[in-house]
């Protein structure tokens, strides 16, 4: 059997993820961020979807996607309840997964052309974790 790999017409590529890491183009990200087709934002400050602000989402919105995809780690984890109500008061959709999970939904909606927008969730570093300013 011939295998080929199809690469998307768009630049960048989520090949996969998990609670440690996530795979784009052939970059690895350990640490929180964003993707559509044609962005990436590669230090997004959020690492636990339960502190979660409503403003939290507004990189993800002005990309101006119909559905927001946010893998929360390892584990699905629910952002409060104002958060998810803000994307409805934009009209926009969020779906919450972990990680695995967001990276496949991701692929097949930017693969089948949809507007869509994902945040993806690691932990801090231990020296953010500790107080550190290092990170973003």
């Amino acid at each position: 059997m011939h295998l080929l790999l199809e690469r998307p017409d768009y630049p960048f590529f989520l090949r996969g993820a998990d609670g440690n890491a996530a795979l784009v183009n052939a970059q690895r990200l350990t640490r929180s961020f964003i993707i559509a087709p044609e962005t990436l934002q590669e230090h997004w400050p959020i690492v636990d979807a339960r502190l979660m602000q409503p403003s939290d989402l507004d990189a993800l919105l002005a990309l101006q996607p119909e559905l927001i995809v946010l893998g929360t780690g390892a584990s699905q984890q629910f952002p409060p309840a104002r958060v998810m109500a803000h994307c409805l008061q934009h009209g926009i959709g969020l779906e919450v997964m972990t990680n695995a999970a967001a990276a496949r939904t991701y692929s097949i909606l930017a693969g089948e052309g949809r507007r869509v927008v994902a945040g993806f969730l690691f932990p801090a570093p231990p020296e953010v974790a500790a107080g550190s300013t290092v990170g973003g």
